[in-house]
């Protein structure tokens, strides 16, 4: 038997780091988002500040009567009449969250969630980039982006010529089209793992014509990217998981009406009616303190 070359110790000196040694380990991965409390402006217009208030309180009033599951459409608050000192202040309290939204076509929208889960920012701009419409909504998603990628799909999946390369797109092709022949609306999701299969040329080719981009894309921005597309087939979407060195780690095609990942769930809105409450709490201490 030849001498194994490393030596072992499994017990004593030497055995465990010494205690001032410095341990050489992987870093933590960065990039994590977490929840922090708008800050309420230091010196701001009193009128403009209570009646960003009362806006934010209309709205935490309708969605505390709003209950989630009941598949009814969130609350919806209109923010194109809005006094812009206040609708400033607005702003500054909603912030920016993890989910954006790009819906493509006749109408364009350019939609972000805010700090609070579930509580959508919802714009649409003409082909010159003017506003046109601006409102709040509470809710799972907002209901113009199912809406948008449902008008701009087929039903069925194209006809397809197969190259000569093509090897699994053809039985991959087969299978979504038998999922949207038999599945229900309710149905979980099916999830074809495109990351784990051997793809040529063609067969990406073949995918490409077989589920084009539809007008709706959405990034997630949490522990990594998330990027959520539809496709011109109704219920077809493409998911995209990178890492924080922008690498695609996981490529997929889900059959269902909108890919969970996407969604915010009735935890998320019942958290985001606290912090909600948590904030017009703050709200109406600033107020009272310019009075």
């Amino acid at each position: 038997m030849n001498e194994f070359p490393i030596p072992i110790r499994v017990v004593g000196p030497g055995s465990q780091p010494e205690d001032e040694a410095e341990l050489d380990v992987l870093p933590m991965p960065t990039g994590m988002n977490t929840f922090a409390m708008p800050r309420v402006p230091e010196k701001v217009d009193p009128a403009a500040l209570a009646a960003s208030r009362d806006l934010l309180a209309g709205l935490l009033a309708e969605l505390q009567a709003w209950n989630p599951d009941s598949g009814t459409p969130g609350p919806r608050l209109d923010l194109s009449g809005v006094d812009p000192a206040a609708l400033a202040i607005t702003n500054q309290m909603l912030g920016e969250g993890e989910v954006a939204i790009q819906i493509r076509g006749a109408r364009p929208w350019r939609i972000q969630e805010s700090v609070f889960t579930g509580v959508w920012r919802c714009c649409e701009v003409d082909s010159q980039g003017r506003l046109l419409a601006d409102w709040l909504e509470a809710g799972a998603l907002p209901g113009v982006t199912v809406q948008a990628a449902l008008d701009a799909a087929a039903a069925d999946l194209p006809a397809i010529d197969w190259p000569a390369g093509a090897m699994n797109s053809p039985a991959l092709v087969a299978e979504i089209a038998g999922q949207l022949r038999t599945r229900s609306p309710s149905a979980r999701a099916h999830v074809v793992n495109l990351t784990l299969l051997p793809l040529t040329p063609d067969d990406h080719a073949v995918l490409e014509r077989a589920l084009p981009p539809g007008p709706v894309a959405m990034i997630s921005r949490g522990f990594g990217n998330c990027h959520v597309s539809s496709t011109m087939t109704r219920d077809v979407w493409r998911v995209q998981y990178f890492n924080n060195m922008n690498t695609l780690i996981l490529d997929t095609l889900e059959v269902v009406t909108v890919p969970e990942v996407a969604l915010a769930s009735s935890e998320d809105l019942a958290d985001s009616r606290q912090r909600l409450t948590e904030l017009l709490q703050w709200l109406d201490e600033s107020v009272a303190e310019q009075e």
